[in-house]
């Protein structure tokens, strides 16, 4: 047992996206530009919705609020470190602080899934029920539903957590990736994981997987309902619609390559690990503001009576 503690690892290395000095160099200003860019666009939409009243007493714009809260924390999470690591030679991380961002990452990603089912709800609601909308989704469901997002994704990552940190790490320590992932992670375990692998499967893999067939039916039933109550309704409900689907293709696409086969070492899970951490947060703002019109005027009068005052 001493000469087991005594062997454990602190740290691991992590081996990023390339070795080559001019393209680490160029995601360098790739990493910097796009958390810039994220930090700036979801905190536009947080702070849109939280001062604007009609757009804070409106559920969808409410929860979306919330959805880019999520994506400004889940970047936060790994893109400062991936910018500075673009910089170093020896990129390494701390026991601890792998655990951590570990942790979150799983933390905030199954709160994201939770509420981007929320949200589909919320669009059902508003679609197909819009006389007893407000009344159904009133501000106490709207708060149950953001907790309860919070709640299964602490569920979530502890879930997975609780068994990993007991874990012995006793080398070797690189990790091929950006950031530290449970898949990658327990490779390097000086223990028998099959169990907590098949539970990673199990808990990350086949939610992601059947929360994004969910979704997707329930946009189905939304479309159908339309569509048989009015023709002239569809258009609209697919143009709705499109902004949300893209959203849950996006973010869910990428969890489910790498949690539903995640110990395959796929050379192309680090690359789906960047789509997810930044290409997704990324887009997020522009999809939902670019195509909203009521978001656009929303913040044209924020920015008005702001530069009045």
């Amino acid at each position: 047992m001493d000469k087991r503690n005594n062997s454990m690892i602190s740290e691991f290395v992590l081996l990023g996206l390339t070795s080559t000095w001019e393209l680490e160099i160029f995601f360098f200003f790739i990493f910097l530009l796009s958390y810039a860019a994220i930090m700036a666009g979801n905190l536009f939409i947080v702070v849109t919705v939280t001062f604007d009243f009609h757009l804070h007493s409106t559920p969808m714009y409410f929860l979306l609020g919330n959805l880019s809260f999520l994506d400004m924390i889940i970047s936060t999470i790994t893109m400062p470190k991936m910018v500075t690591d673009s910089l170093r030679e020896k990129k390494t991380i701390s026991l601890w602080g792998c655990m951590a961002q570990m942790f979150f990452l799983h933390f905030l990603g199954g709160s994201e899934m939770t509420l981007l089912v929320v949200m589909a709800v919320d669009r059902y609601f508003a679609i197909c029920k819009p006389l007893h909308y407000t009344t159904i989704m009133n501000r106490r469901v709207l708060m149950g539903s953001v907790l309860l997002s919070w709640g299964v994704g602490f569920v979530h990552t502890m879930s997975q957590m609780v068994f990993t940190i007991t874990l012995p790490f006793c080398g070797p320590n690189v990790v091929d990736n950006i950031f530290c992932d449970l898949p990658l992670v327990l490779k390097l375990a000086c223990a028998e994981t099959y169990v907590l692998e098949l539970l990673v499967i199990a808990d990350s893999g086949l939610l992601s997987f059947i929360c994004f067939v969910l979704l997707l039916i329930s946009y189905i039933v939304i479309l159908v309902t339309v569509r048989c109550r009015s023709s002239g309704g569809l258009s609209k409900a697919l143009s709705t619609l499109s902004a949300h689907v893209t959203v849950v293709t996006l973010f869910f696409g990428p969890c489910m390559f790498i949690y539903v086969w995640p110990f395959s070492s796929l050379a192309v899970d680090k690359f789906l690990s960047v789509f997810y951490s930044v290409i997704t947060p990324l887009l997020n703002p522009v999809i939902y503001t670019l195509r909203n019109q009521e978001m656009k005027t929303a913040m044209t009068r924020l920015r008005t009576h702001h530069v009045s005052s």
